[in-house]
């Protein structure tokens, strides 16, 4: 890719994040924000994603001035504590088994911005035009997941099918949900890390995406179509 052409950089190392903005069939570099995340057990979750996100799509911005950033973080919460990625098998089982049988809220902070001023913003240019203001959209999606009961065997087959250490709440819903889902309400893409459905609406607003459907990401056998405050 013309690195001189790129409109979109996604601030992410996220395969699943790289895979859901490419079936929106947007055109984007990957450039991962070297930063350390907040990962406070205690934090608002909400609060949390968005600040993540915010470093993210910041640190992007300072090295790609002019271009749009598209940051995001993802976390899971139970009783609004958090429970980020485990740091061993012994947590994610844990993790688990705070799980079971319970629903929880999926929250993913999504930032979509561009510094077109920098390194002048705020200042005149060196033309003597005014620099162009810093445009930052930020969104807050949630989904609910209500896992089945898990006992050890199960969770013990999921851990066989998918690596739980670099996922928050020790779980994807891509692979293996058969063995732990049984419903989930909101959006499911958001669950996978990135609401496409909210940002397929911000990138044809922006002129980033031509108008067109937007790729149905979703699991009919487990939707819960039922009343949702998610969103």
């Amino acid at each position: 890719m013309d690195k001189s052409k790129t409109t979109l950089f996604l601030a992410s190392a996220s395969p699943r994040r790289k895979e859901l903005l490419a079936r929106l069939g947007v055109q984007f570099e990957v450039l991962v924000a070297p930063i350390t995340e907040h990962e406070d057990v205690d934090a608002e979750p909400r609060a949390m994603v968005l600040h993540n996100a915010a470093l993210k799509a910041a640190w992007v911005c300072a090295q790609r001035p002019g271009a749009w950033v598209l940051a995001a973080d993802t976390t899971v919460a139970l009783d609004n504590k958090v429970l980020n990625k485990p740091v061993d098998l012994a947590e994610a089982r844990m993790m688990l088994k705070r799980l079971s049988g319970r629903t929880h809220t999926v929250y993913t902070g999504v930032c979509l911005w561009k510094k077109a001023g920098t390194p002048f913003q705020g200042v005149r240019g060196r033309l003597g035009e005014p620099s162009l203001p810093p445009i930052e959209i930020s969104h807050c999606e949630t989904s609910e997941v209500t896992f089945k009961k898990l006992d050890d065997e199960t969770i013990t087959r999921y851990f066989a099918l998918v690596n739980p250490l670099d996922k928050a709440g020790a779980y994807g819903i891509q692979e293996g949900r058969e063995l732990i889902l049984q419903k989930y309400r909101g959006s499911f893409s958001n669950i996978m890390g990135l609401p496409v459905e909210w940002l397929a609406g911000q990138l044809r607003g922006l002129a980033l995406l031509p108008a067109g459907e937007v790729p149905i990401i979703e699991d009919s056998l487990f939707r819960d179509n039922s009343a949702s405050t998610a969103g």
